[in-house]
């Protein structure tokens, strides 16, 4: 599961990044899932349709093949959310999503869900309890540390896998490296 505190902290651009690059070793299948039914945007970002995708699968509109679009030439898979539904969480508390969940690794070798934030809804910390873990996206400037604290303390379990921080300044990491680099070598000379 790849979530965030609150909205327009990266956390699709993250996921999908994550599923590009997990895609790119050789042999290593991906899904990258939109799990967000209520603001998906992993259509848009690969230019696939909407619909079929998971709703459709859940509500017995689509099969498990159609709702899986390969990316031509690479190993990633898209699984879009699909079209609208009123109650999202309704649907997601429903048997066959943890069977959706678990026949997935033995197609892909992964699964990487984008899911809506923690504080915002609920779907994402159900979600986490079917699968393997959670990353959390941060935004530099934007993620207040209470956020975090707030939406950590939301989870079920702790399967918090680690925080991935998004929209760091490219000039100020340099600077900081270059700081350390020349430090470490100016003392060993």
């Amino acid at each position: 599961v790849v979530t965030s505190a609150s909205p327009a902290e990266g956390k699709s651009f993250t996921a999908a990044n994550l599923a590009i690059a997990q895609a790119q070793l050789e042999g290593n299948m991906t899904l990258l899932a939109d799990f967000d039914f209520r603001r998906p945007v992993v259509h848009t970002l690969f230019q696939v349709p909407r619909s079929p995708g998971i709703t459709d699968y859940l509500q017995g509109k689509a099969t498990l093949e159609e709702i899986i679009k390969r990316v031509e030439g690479t190993n990633l898979c898209i699984m879009p959310a699909g079209e609208a539904v009123l109650n999202p969480l309704e649907l997601l508390n429903l048997g066959n999503v943890k069977t959706l969940l678990d026949k997935l690794p033995g197609i892909f070798n992964w699964v990487i869900l984008d899911t809506p934030p923690l504080l915002f809804a609920a779907d994402a910390n159900l979600l986490s309890t079917f699968t393997h873990g959670l990353v959390l996206v941060v935004r530099i400037g934007t993620t207040t540390i209470d956020s975090v604290t707030r939406a950590m303390g939301s989870l079920c379990q702790n399967n918090i896998l680690g925080i991935v921080v998004n929209g760091a300044n490219k000039s100020e990491l340099y600077s900081k490296y270059t700081y350390y680099h020349s430090y470490y070598y100016s003392k060993t000379d």
